[in-house]
């Protein structure tokens, strides 16, 4: 195939803990998460991902994903694993049993551009090692907290032997490339949301907004 979609999932249905500010956006419904996960069976052009390491990742994804033969990779925040209405180690390694992929998305939730030395190290070297450490596999691809990168967050990406780094950028990316654009599911998605996304062209006008914004994101820092 020459490309792929990448949708990413955050929080689905009622949650037990307190919202960050605007994280209710991309909070979904179970029917809005089951239209979109409809929209992708049979499709070996759809990857799904989930970001923030929400108990939901468990109590609701993993049961649906396993209905429908899918499945998906799910990007933990390692210093967050037992939180109230987070994943603990025991749903991480039931995600693993299940035939799911982990990922890091750092260790709590902090913007990868602003951070020293010592924050990064444990971001990014310390929550990969975390959680190789609790899933007995190799963890070496990130999802990028905010999809916040510049040229000094990817090259401490690259110097921490990074395989993989998912961002937000939106768009169909290139099944092998390093930096892979995602499209993130909001609260206000209907079910013509998915197929659009994965079947449809953008305009040329979006295209080249988006190709300009990672040019940008990638040189700057």
């Amino acid at each position: 195939m020459d490309t792929v979609v990448n949708l990413t999932v955050h929080g689905i249905g009622p949650t037990s803990r307190e919202l960050d500010p605007g994280e209710d956006t991309t909070w979904v419904s179970v029917e809005q998460f089951e239209q979109v996960l409809d929209a992708a069976i049979g499709r070996q052009d759809v990857r799904i991902t989930f970001d923030d390491g929400n108990a939901s990742d468990v109590e609701i994804a993993l049961p649906r994903l396993l209905e429908r033969g899918l499945t998906a990779e799910f990007f933990v925040l390692a210093g967050l694993l037992g939180r109230p209405g987070r994943l603990d180690a025991d749903g991480v390694r039931e995600l693993v049993a299940a035939g799911m992929q982990v990922g890091s998305h750092g260790w709590a939730h902090r913007d990868w551009r602003r951070l020293d030395d010592d924050q990064a190290g444990e971001e990014i070297a310390g929550a990969n090692r975390l959680l190789t450490e609790l899933t007995g596999r190799p963890v070496s691809r990130v999802a990028i907290p905010f999809g916040s990168y510049d040229r000094h967050v990817l090259g401490r990406l690259r110097r921490a032997a990074v395989t993989c780094a998912y961002t937000s950028d939106g768009g169909r990316a290139r099944p092998g490339s390093w930096l892979q654009p995602r499209n993130s599911l909001r609260h206000d998605i209907d079910a013509t949301w998915a197929p659009r996304v994965i079947d449809g062209t953008p305009p040329l006008p979006l295209r080249a907004r988006r190709v300009a914004a990672r040019a940008f994101k990638r040189a700057r820092g």
